[in-house]
């Protein structure tokens, strides 16, 4: 059913909904609410915090005033609580309300807290009587993501037409929700857009991330299954030139590389096709692993592809592989296919990928366009996995006559998760650091630190350097309170000399702005780059020497740690620098952990026992995982849940009616990418 079904929804309107990706009205059902606005206590003014939303019971002790500031008009009123604390609170052009506002007259007034002259700022607050305020005291107003044009009333709106408009069909086999005490589909998807309180609210989102994790292990054991069956076309030796390239490097390869590198040229000989996840910690050298796979493949003549999340990264592969091969004067010939390549080079890219006269092809999802046809692929490698969809390795895989399948991933989760996650393939960890890397110098501070900070940036910057500051959103949104990085890039530009270019990236611009700006900064001809977490799996940048992360209480610690893989990558020294923004002293007490250890795997396990279930709805955890709700190191208990129900359904200690298995093999996993 088109979205345009809907009461009050034209053509225009069905654009913006489309925006947001909302086709069909079941749809709706399914874009779920980023948090839920909840009316609480009124509380002092000595309780307030700095970029949080309160609500503070006050008295108007002087006349609202109004000033006019270029085409805006601004009121403020001057507010005290009843211990005689006061506070500003400031409207934009709504000179109406200050009639509403007489001196002496008791409001709840409720909005952003913001800090300014050494008091507190309330902009934009809602003004209630007491008792209004009282009656609203509880209720869980859901709060939607949004693009331009679209308000949350009209989606509000939509959601409730959704419900009343379809029949929602059970997709679980019920034997599952009497033994994990789930609520129905139905129950769960209106709990989680209507909850009257948090309890109902988490009972459907465990539902629902349920759902969405036992969907996703099935299709991954189902996949696991028929890879047993394949039987190995492709056995390669080890060539006498990569075992020269081996001893040749200037470092020596670590233990774990080496086991690593045995485990897969096992592979290579075995009876079936190798489907293996190579896991290591940022910087622990999982690049030289998958260059040698190539050579391996290409020295024994065949082809083998790596397929890298950005251009920017698939160039930098591209130009590290050809180095070695031109330093080591090895044989073999390497293409490279991105997407921003124009329409000739990408014909003779194909030209030469088809007739076999380059045995190493880099690129983006370029790789996998039906225009790409290879002569003998026997080895696809993929870059950060939790960028590329299932079935884009399926489809990647049916490129050649069953190659081989090689995942890196620099993701830190626990062992145990990553047997879950990876169900699909076989594991091999990289769980030492080269001895040559050195530790990032850390530093947990507060909101008043940031001067200092400033200082250090621009010093470092003096000595030739580069800097990331990361944002936990995009623009100002009430539904994330926090740095948002383009008004962020907006007031370094002021702070910092003319001589420093300030730049922004998020995960919102085109690819051609993101690959434009990575290689500017790469360049150097961008010295501060205020980022999303888009920069996770970024580019290899080794003059950049510092990392400030704004609002760093809002990641989780194993997504913080990989943040701290874009710096320490040169010879020089680098540091990281974790700004607690809700100065609150557990959240201090968490981030410590990360002065505590380089160890990803260590931070990451420390960071699901500290956080437990952790937030419902905020800033993404744990890397890039596209489950709609689920959050792996968030949610790791029901994923191991999931995991156990499809293990009882396998060994028929559950039993499910062949209706509910013939609709479980026909769910769709489009919509999970991972």
């Amino acid at each position: 059913m088109q979205i345009k079904e809907i009461k009050g929804i034209g053509e225009k309107t069905e654009r913006v909904f489309q925006r947001a990706g909302i086709n069909q009205v079941e749809d709706l059902l399914t874009y779920y609410p980023r948090f839920y606005d909840t009316f609480e206590e009124p509380v002092l003014v000595s309780e307030l915090q700095c970029d949080y939303t309160a609500a503070v019971y006050a008295t108007v002790v002087r006349e609202p005033i109004i000033r006019r500031v270029r085409k805006l008009t601004i009121l403020q009123a001057f507010l005290r609580d009843d211990q005689g604390n006061g506070f500003v609170a400031t409207w934009f052009n709504a000179p109406f309300l200050k009639s509403k506002l007489p001196l002496g007259s008791k409001f709840v007034f409720r909005g952003l807290v913001k800090e300014k002259n050494a008091g507190f700022v309330m902009d934009q607050p809602k003004i209630f009587g007491m008792q209004e305020y009282q009656r609203k005291m509880g209720e869980m107003q859901p709060v939607y993501p949004l693009v331009s044009g679209l308000t949350n009333l009209m989606v509000q709106k939509s959601v409730k037409q959704a419900f009343s408009l379809l029949a929602i069909d059970e997709t679980l086999p019920l034997a599952l929700l009497d033994e994990y005490q789930l609520l129905g589909r139905k129950e769960a998807l209106y709990q989680i857009h209507y909850p009257t309180k948090n309890e109902e609210m988490a009972q459907a989102r465990k539902r629902l991330v349920f759902e969405e994790f036992f969907t996703f292990i099935h299709h991954l054991r189902r996949l696991k299954n028929q890879d047993v069956k394949i039987s190995n076309c492709h056995r390669l030796d080890e060539p006498q030139e990569v075992r020269q390239l081996i001893d040749s490097l200037p470092y020596r390869l670590t233990n774990a590389q080496l086991r690593t590198w045995n485990e897969i040229l096992n592979d290579f000989q075995s009876d079936h096709v190798m489907n293996r996840l190579v896991q290591g910690d940022v910087g622990s050298g999982k690049t030289i692993v998958a260059i040698l796979s190539l050579l391996t493949v290409a020295l024994n003549g065949e082809q083998g592809a790596l397929m890298a999340p950005t251009e920017v990264l698939a160039r930098q592969h591209y130009e590290s592989i050809n180095g070695l091969l031109e330093e080591h004067h090895i044989p073999c010939e390497t293409v490279i296919l991105v997407g921003s390549m124009t329409a000739k080079e990408k014909r003779e890219a194909y030209e030469k990928i088809t007739s076999g006269t380059v045995q190493i092809v880099i690129g983006t999802h370029a790789l996998i366009q039906e225009k790409v046809q290879y002569q003998n692929l026997a080895l696809v490698i993929t870059d950060e996995q939790h960028r590329f969809g299932v079935r884009q390795r399926e489809t990647f895989s049916l490129k050649g006559m069953n190659p081989h399948i090689m995942v890196m991933s620099a993701t830190p989760i626990p062992r145990t998760l990553a047997i879950i996650m990876y169900g699909d393939l076989d594991i091999s960890v990289i769980d030492e650091l080269p001895a040559n890397r050195s530790p990032i110098a850390n530093c947990v501070v507060g909101k008043d630190y940031r001067p200092n900070a400033y200082d250090f940036m621009q010093k470092q910057i003096r000595m030739g350097r580069q800097v990331y500051v990361i944002c936990p959103t995009v623009e100002f949104t009430e539904a994330v309170e926090g740095e948002n990085v383009i008004e962020y890039a907006e007031k370094l530009r002021k702070i910092m000399p003319p001589s420093i270019n300030v730049a922004y990236l998020h995960g919102r611009m085109k690819a051609s702005e993101k690959n434009e700006i990575m290689e500017r900064f790469s360049e150097n001809q961008i010295q501060i780059l205020v980022s999303t977490t888009v920069v996770e799996v970024g580019v290899n940048v080794p003059n950049a020497t510092v990392m400030m992360v704004e609002n760093a209480e809002r990641f989780g610690l194993a997504q913080l740690h990989q943040l701290r893989g874009r710096v320490g990558r040169g010879e020089h020294q680098s540091y990281c620098i974790f700004l607690n923004g809700s100065g609150k002293k557990d959240a201090t007490e968490r981030l410590n952990i990360l002065n505590q250890s380089n160890d990803g795997f260590f931070i990451a396990s420390e960071d699901l026992r500290l956080r437990g279930p952790g937030d419902f709805f905020g800033v993404r955890q744990s890397g890039d995982y596209e489950f709609r709700l689920g959050d792996v190191m968030n949610d790791a208990t029901i994923l191991k849940m999931a995991s156990d129900a499809w293990n009882k359904i396998d060994n028929e200690e559950i039993k499910v009616s062949e209706i509910e298995w013939e609709l479980l093999n026909h769910e769709q996993l489009d919509q999970i990418n991972i």
